[in-house]
């Protein structure tokens, strides 16, 4: 855990910080998440989020031969990222105008992950992911006010772990 600190804060410092300030786009799809850490208020750019960080998890978890590894940094920024942007189905998980938009912003932004077919599907294991968890406001509020908690975002990613792992086999025949 240590390690995984300091190399976070590391390679932070590196980077000045700059993962903290990215954001979802639907336009500028590509095999990694720039990380948002804020929780969008619209629910089609937290789709849209949350498709680029499913997209990203996995990419690697097929690259780990179908495992995901939360000791991982980018794993654990994609985590973070992820259920940033399913924050706001814990509150609106009965919402179904929320959801279609959460929806289209997940099919717009996953590149071909998640489809038409499937968005119920997923959608519905975000919320399961999310609901009952403290674990979201925490991990998003961590992000945002300070580098030095880094070792949190690996016990996010760790809780998140099986969750996860089960969602991204899911989607083995892409």
């Amino acid at each position: 855990m240590k390690k995984i600190f300091l190399f976070v804060a590391a390679a932070m410092l590196m980077t000045g910080c700059s993962f903290l300030q990215g954001g979802a786009s639907s336009t500028q799809q590509t095999q990694t998440t720039q990380t948002q850490t804020t929780t969008p208020t619209d629910p089609t750019v937290a789709g849209q989020g949350a498709g680029n960080a499913l997209h990203a998890l996995y990419t690697q978890y097929k690259a780990d031969g179908n495992k995901f590894n939360y000791k991982n940094t980018q794993n654990i920024l994609n985590t973070v990222t992820l259920v940033a942007n399913c924050e706001g189905l814990k509150s609106n998980y009965q919402n179904k105008t929320y959801l279609t938009s959460f929806g289209k912003g997940l099919i717009a932004s996953s590149m071909g992950l998640v489809t038409q077919q499937n968005v119920t599907s997923v959608t519905n294991s975000l919320v399961e992911m999310v609901k009952n968890s403290d674990t979201v406001q925490t991990a998003t509020q961590t992000a945002q006010n300070t580098a030095s908690q880094a070792a949190q975002y690996a016990n996010t990613a760790a809780q998140y772990a099986g969750a996860l792992s089960t969602l991204l086999g899911a989607f083995s025949g892409n």
